[in-house]
C-alpha cells in the first residue's frame, strides 16, 4: 500500500500532465516546452539538449554530416590480396565500402571480421564471395530517417550519392549519434594533429592543426613569406575569411578543401595533388 509520504505532490502530476498533452505545432513551441520542463525538474539539462538535437535532426541531411569521398577508405574489387590487408591493418576500421571498375559502382560492404575465418585456413581471398549488402543513399535524406533506417535493418554504414549518381560520401550511425550527443571518440581516431593520411594515390586528409612546417616538409613547399603556423592558418590566410565545408583554395598544383568544419574552426582539410 503506498502511503502519503511516497506519493508525489499533486502539483507535479499536474505539471507533468500539461507537458505530456501539449501539442506544440512548431519547434520553437518544442522548445519553450523542453524549456518549461527544464525549469519545473521534469528532465535535466542534458536530456533537453538531447531532445532539441533530436527534434532538429530532421532538418538535417546527410551531405551536411557525411564523410565526404575524400575522406572515404575503399577497397576496389581487383585489389590484390597484400593491398588489401595492408590498408585493412592500415587504417583499422571494421567495415569497407567495395566499388568495382565501373565510375560509382557500390559492389557491396567488407566487414574486416569476415576475412580472419579465410586468412586461418590460408585460402586465397575471394571478395565477391563474402561481400554484405550495403545501402545507397541520396545526400538530401533527412538524418532522422537515416538513423530509423538504420535501426530497422541493424546496419551502421551507408553510400551516399548526389542527383547524378555519382558517390559524394559516406555516412554511419555514429556520424548521425554524433549530431545528438557530440564527437564520439574511438581507438582508432588520430589524436596527432601532425599526421598526415594518405587515402589514395594523390589524395591526403589532415587535421588543421598540422603544423605548417610538417607540410611544407611532405610536399617540398615553402611558405616563409605566409603569416601562418598552421594548414589551418594557411587555409584562412589565402581564403580570406573564415572557410566553411566545402571551400577550396589552390596552392601551385595542389587543391586544398575544407571537408570538415564547425562554426568556430576548420578541423579537417583535404588534400589533391594534380598530375
Amino acid at each position: 500500500m503506498t502511503s502519503e509520504e511516497d506519493k508525489p505532490p499533486s502539483n507535479i502530476l499536474e505539471r507533468i500532465k500539461k507537458f505530456v498533452s501539449f501539442k506544440p505545432q512548431s519547434l520553437n513551441e518544442v522548445s519553450e516546452v523542453l524549456e518549461h520542463a527544464l525549469t519545473t525538474n521534469i528532465i535535466d539539462k542534458e536530456a533537453q539538449l538531447i531532445a532539441e538535437k533530436a527534434i532538429r535532426l530532421g532538418n538535417i541531411t546527410l551531405k551536411e554530416i557525411m564523410i565526404p569521398k575524400i575522406e572515404m577508405v575503399t577497397i576496389n574489387i581487383n585489389d590484390k590480396e597484400s593491398e588489401l590487408l595492408n590498408r585493412i591493418i592500415d587504417t583499422g576500421h571494421s567495415r569497407y565500402p567495395v566499388l568495382g571498375n565501373e565510375s560509382n559502382e557500390v559492389l557491396g560492404l567488407l566487414l574486416a571480421k569476415d576475412i580472419l575465418p579465410i586468412m586461418k585456413t590460408k585460402q586465397k581471398i575471394n571478395l565477391s564471395s563474402i561481400l554484405r549488402d550495403v545501402r545507397v543513399v541520396p545526400e538530401n535524406k533527412k538524418a532522422d530517417t537515416m538513423l530509423e533506417e538504420f535501426k530497422k535493418d541493424r546496419s551502421h554504414m551507408a553510400v551516399v550519392i548526389d542527383e547524378y549518381g555519382t558517390i559524394s560520401g559516406l555516412i554511419t550511425i555514429e556520424d548521425v549519434l554524433e549530431e545528438l550527443v557530440g564527437e564520439i571518440e574511438d581507438e582508432h581516431d588520430p589524436t596527432d594533429a601532425d599526421e598526415i593520411i594518405q587515402v589514395s594515390k594523390n589524395e591526403f586528409i589532415a587535421d588543421a592543426r598540422l603544423e605548417l612546417s610538417v607540410f611544407e616538409k611532405k610536399f617540398d613547399k615553402n611558405f616563409d613569406d605566409i603569416n601562418a603556423e598552421t594548414l589551418g592558418g594557411l587555409f584562412i590566410y589565402k581564403l580570406g575569411q573564415i572557410p566553411k565545408v566545402g571551400d577550396r583554395i589552390e596552392i601551385e598544383n595542389m587543391l586544398l578543401a575544407v571537408t570538415a568544419a564547425d562554426k568556430r574552426k576548420v578541423k579537417k582539410i583535404g588534400i589533391t595533388v594534380k598530375t
